[in-house]
């Protein structure tokens, strides 16, 4: 996976992003974030990202640990929802590519590797 870039220059490194299905409270701060990551997953992994919704998915947090501290980002929606999974599981990897159409509504579910699209 690429750098999560600023206007161009690298800023952190995400090898691996991963999704929990159970949503979260977005007045979850960085140590709420942070505890959950470690209940969900069993720990924060360097160079990995962990995408939580509100229940009404029209929010998402980031929480990335960048190898020396944590990174914590939302997003809202104006309009509509975020495509969020829903299943027996309680996480899901997710492509760079499905996280990059998840962070901006797009429906990531319907792409595979390379941006082929495999679900109508």
């Amino acid at each position: 996976m690429r750098p999560l870039a600023a206007r161009g220059v690298a800023v952190i490194r995400i090898d691996a992003v991963w999704m929990a299905i159970r949503p979260l409270d977005m007045r979850a701060g960085m140590d709420t974030a942070l505890a959950r990551v470690i209940t969900v997953f069993g720990a924060a992994q360097p160079h990995h990202a962990y995408a939580f919704a509100n229940r009404r998915t029209n929010r998402i947090k980031v929480l990335i640990h960048d190898g020396i501290g944590i990174w914590l980002v939302s997003r809202r929606l104006h309009q509509g929802r975020f495509a969020w999974s829903s299943g027996p599981e309680s996480t899901m990897q997710l492509s760079q590519i499905q996280f990059d159409a998840l962070v901006v509504g797009l429906p990531w579910h319907r792409l595979g590797e390379a941006g082929v699209i495999t679900v109508v």
